[in-house]
């Protein structure tokens, strides 16, 4: 054992990338703190393979368009079962040389997680885009068609050409060849991305609808019917950003 090696910076060493030798001499450490160190160490060698694996099987739609030279869009919404607020959808290409392995279906993620994945996102892949319908608009289509039109404005409003959708669980009116993924955000790196851009984007609205109108907690329930949304409307009313076809809020309406 080097003397000069304090479990201190052995761990320090360990957050870096150790040689094959220094693991090999470490484990030969008796000491009580670095055996510790290695089962933390080798926990999270485990954690990463684990997730290295799970990136590449969903990668398998994107890898198989790129072998045709071809481009694909991973499209997703949020927003479908809230009484109040937009139904936003994202579109997210993405190329040979993205590698943020933590991205998933944004529904598997805390919103710290989500936030902070949202600007290196943006900026690793090749582009992205929103699409946007409003409560009203909802109300006249239904939430289904909403849905599909928040899409089909994501796709068109990309810069990129496309070859191809890959879609969460739907179709769009667009004349493009469309994979419909079941469970399409926990199957596709690009759907994942697209689920946590359109997230992160809808949070960020509803955030900005509950300055504009306070007492239904906008801020903490995203406008799903929490207890204190349901009060709020209970003691304040409807607002311009609740969906009046929806029925707690339609017992409401004057």
């Amino acid at each position: 054992m080097n003397r000069k090696e304090t479990i201190g910076l052995i761990k320090g060493l360990l957050k870096g990338d150790p040689t094959a030798d220094d693991l090999i001499r470490w484990r030969q450490d008796q000491r009580i703190g670095v055996k510790k160190l290695l089962v933390q160490y080798d926990k999270q060698q485990e954690k990463e393979r684990h997730q290295n694996q799970a990136f590449e099987n969903r990668l398998v739609f994107e890898k198989q368009a790129w072998q045709r030279g071809a481009q694909l869009a991973g499209v997703d919404e949020v927003g479908r079962g809230p009484l109040a607020g937009p139904v936003v959808a994202a579109a997210v290409v993405i190329d040979e040389s993205f590698d943020m392995t933590i991205v998933h279906d944004s529904k598997q993620l805390t919103e710290k997680t989500r936030l902070k994945l949202d600007q290196e996102l943006r900026e690793k892949v090749v582009d992205f885009a929103f699409g946007i319908v409003d409560a009203e608009q909802i109300d006249s289509l239904n939430i289904y068609e909403a849905s599909r039109v928040a899409m089909r404005l994501a796709i068109e409003s990309l810069h990129v050409p496309l070859d191809g959708l890959l879609i969460d669980a739907m179709t769009v009116d667009l004349p493009l060849p469309q994979e419909k993924l079941i469970k399409g955000d926990d199957r596709s790196i690009s759907i994942g991305a697209a689920s946590i851009l359109a997230k992160n984007y809808r949070d960020t609205l509803m955030k900005d609808f509950a300055m504009q109108y306070p007492g239904y907690g906008f801020e903490r329930n995203a406008g799903y019917g929490t207890a204190e949304h349901l009060a709020g409307l209970a003691t304040l009313g409807v607002t311009p950003i609740h969906r009046k076809t929806f029925s707690p809020v339609k017992k409401h309406l004057k």
